[in-house]
């Protein structure tokens, strides 16, 4: 005897050897025996063999209509056999009855099963439904299929071209048109995005990954809505002074200027004048919710997205010929011995007489012509005394980093400007540490911390870099953080360090200017009239808020700093190039900061030149490949690529962090963990 069973939901024939109450032995055509209890076995049968059987009944059950069994079967419930005898018109053979019940169990959606033999046709609703289910999906794939091979020739489907950027950025994977995009990727060996690339979703690789970026951070875009240009107080009193700022040709958001006016008693005051933004806009208005949505204007060479809109810039940037509202700090110095005999901040408007920039005079003013006097260019006097007042500041900070057990900055690595017009890229070196970036980093670094100690002994809080030992003890290298209370930062070399010097382009500045400013009108009552107070749950907010914004924001500017290294390799058809060792396999770009990773190199020293050969590179995934060629001796000048710290040192990623805050010089780029700050200054 020969039966016809299921069997773990799949269904099989064999042949009985024995039987045992209940159970039978059943020998499969495999040779494979199996215990096959009696309520599974649905056919018994003596002919034909078990193999023909099967193979006759998936014949059958190949040609069943299903349309005309569904209405055959009524709405009962009903045992196959009993199906079979009406759909056959005679009780059904083996074969017969066995490929119906391979038809009823294929049929799910026709059928519904009730147990073993046993079926239920779908009411007529929900099979309707189901039809016109599976005539969509074939559709879909239809459709789906003619997306694929217009991908593949290069062209974008028109339903696609709406939906770029969330197909590759956020893309909801059971649309036809990213299993489209996948397949297509997937048959031509290549990536969604290079895919995209190739038919013109996207132009460039540079707008892919700024389509990424603000994607993820601007996803409303990166523009303003209408607002109302705040003002400042018509009452400010004017400065007698005649400010100049120092900055970068592209910079637009003029955060700070000085002036220098010599005292009857032989005193001088410097005046560091800072644009006050916060005398018209107030804690959650229309332009606080933008700017605190942002957090910082983001940098990129060639472009920006400012943290503010352009007619609140331009209503409170120190642009040159304006009485500009400026929130000021006043110190008057001794220049016999250079101390401070005092500090005075005070909200005014400052007559600015012009805007310095690096372009027009670094040829022009540095440490030969300001320590010997010669040469002609604007504020000459003014710069001079900032010059030679900058070396002060700067001896004092060491000493102070000396007392905390660290080593002194070493300020002598070479900088990158890059300027993009029109897709080319000029990237610029530029030594770390000339007089005009040190006048305003050491400037800052004393208008940042005199503030951040008003703010403390007026028992006002603020916004604070700190850095030093700390609960657990941190990282020695690079390890800062922000907190709301004073205290030191060791790497600079300061008791304290509140940002406060850039609240036209940084969140955190505006949130201390407002803080300064009360102290500067209120005095001991400050502490009641400030916008923030003491364990304030907003001021947390934002320091959590800012940090996350920045550290993106960072993240960002190097990637597309490393993309114009890239571009600008292709640009120069550069193929062979100079390059200095950082580190074990990771060595720099000489003409330009492009850090790449050696893999194998053999030992070299560092600071050692080495020549690469430029195999390619891909401005896509941003990656270089580079062959080495010889290594060389130790440059003469290798003491200016390189940053000379050990670890645990912290002095030249200080520094970088005051320039890179203040917009002093440019960003260098990073890859592989190597610690190569980045600059917010290059517009």
């Amino acid at each position: 005897m020969n039966v016809f069973f299921e069997e773990s939901g799949d269904f099989k024939v064999g042949t009985v050897l024995s039987q045992a109450g209940e159970a039978y032995q059943v020998e499969l055509a495999s040779g494979k025996r199996s215990k096959v209890k009696a309520k599974d076995v649905l056919i018994q049968f003596a002919n034909p063999e078990p193999e023909a059987l099967m193979s006759a009944a998936k014949a059958i059950a190949a040609e069943v209509d299903l349309d005309f069994l569904w209405e055959v079967a009524g709405q009962e419930e009903f045992g196959f056999a009993e199906l079979g005898a009406e759909y056959f018109g005679h009780a059904p053979l083996p074969s017969e009855a066995a490929g119906l019940v391979l038809a009823l169990h294929a049929a799910p959606i026709y059928f519904h099963k009730k147990g073993r033999g046993r079926y239920k046709a779908a009411p007529e609703q929900t099979l309707k439904a189901a039809l016109a289910g599976i005539e969509k999906k074939k559709q879909q794939a239809i459709i789906q299929a003619g997306y694929v091979e217009e991908l593949k020739a290069g062209k974008l489907p028109a339903s696609m071209q709406s939906i770029v950027q969330q197909l590759l950025f956020k893309p909801d994977k059971n649309t036809i048109e990213y299993k489209a995009l996948e397949a297509a990727a997937s048959d031509m060996q290549t990536t969604a995005p290079r895919l995209m690339l190739n038919t013109g979703g996207l132009a460039s690789p540079k707008e892919l990954h700024m389509a990424r970026f603000l994607f993820e951070h601007f996803p409303r875009g990166a523009g303003f809505p209408q607002v109302e240009v705040p003002k400042a107080p018509a009452d400010l009193p004017l400065a007698d002074v005649a400010a100049f700022s120092i900055d970068d040709v592209t910079t637009t958001e003029i955060d700070d200027a000085f002036s220098v006016v010599k005292l009857d008693d032989g005193t001088v005051r410097v005046g560091i004048h800072i644009a006050a933004p916060g005398l018209g806009i107030r804690p959650d208005d229309a332009i606080d919710k933008i700017a605190r949505a942002r957090m910082s204007t983001v940098y990129m060479p060639g472009d920006k997205i400012t943290m503010l809109p352009d007619e609140v810039v331009n209503a409170f940037t120190l642009a040159e010929g304006n009485d500009c509202p400026a929130l000021s700090l006043y110190a008057v110095l001794n220049p016999q011995d250079w101390t401070v005999v005092s500090t005075t901040t005070r909200a005014e408007r400052v007559p600015v007489k012009s805007n310095l920039r690096h372009n027009d005079l670094d040829d022009l003013v540095n440490e030969e012509t300001l320590n010997s006097g010669e040469g002609e260019y604007p504020h000459k006097d003014e710069l001079g005394f900032l010059w030679q007042w900058a070396l002060q500041l700067e001896a004092g900070r060491m000493k102070k980093r000396e007392a905390f057990g660290l080593k002194p900055e070493q300020a002598n690595r070479v900088d990158f400007n890059f300027y993009v017009e029109d897709d080319v890229v000029s990237i610029v070196r530029r030594k770390r540490g000339a007089p005009l970036d040190k006048i305003v980093a050491e400037l800052m670094i004393f208008a940042n911390s005199t503030w951040g100690k008003l703010l403390h002994d007026s028992g006002v809080p603020g916004i604070y870099r700190s850095q030093g030992p700390g609960a657990g003890g941190w990282n020695a290298k690079i390890q800062v953080r922000m907190v709301t209370h004073a205290a030191p930062h060791q790497g600079l070399g300061v008791d304290q360090y509140a940002w406060s010097t850039s609240p036209l382009r940084r969140y955190t500045d505006l949130v201390n200017q407002w803080q300064i400013l009360a102290c500067a009108a209120n005095g001991v009552t400050a502490p009641l009239v400030a916008p923030f107070k003491h364990r304030d749950a907003t001021l947390f907010a934002i320091v959590s808020s800012f940090d996350a914004a920045y550290a993106a924001y960072n993240d960002f500017q190097q990637n597309m700093e490393r993309y114009w290294c890239l571009r600008w390799l292709g640009q120069e058809q550069a193929k062979q190039v100079d390059a200095v060792v950082l580190k074990d396999e990771i060595v720099r770009l000489v003409e330009i900061p492009l850090v790449v990773r050696l893999t194998g190199m053999p030992s070299a020293p560092r600071g050692a030149q080495v020549k690469l050969d430029i195999v390619r590179w891909d401005e896509v995934d941003l990656s270089l490949e580079a062959r080495l060629l010889e290594v060389a001796a130790v440059a003469p000048d290798a003491s200016l690529e390189l940053e000379e710290e050990e670890e645990g040192d912290t002095g030249e990623a200080a520094l970088a962090e005051v320039v890179e805050a203040e917009g002093v010089v440019a960003a260098v780029t990073t890859e592989d963990g190597v610690e190569v700050p980045a600059n917010a200054g290059t517009a």
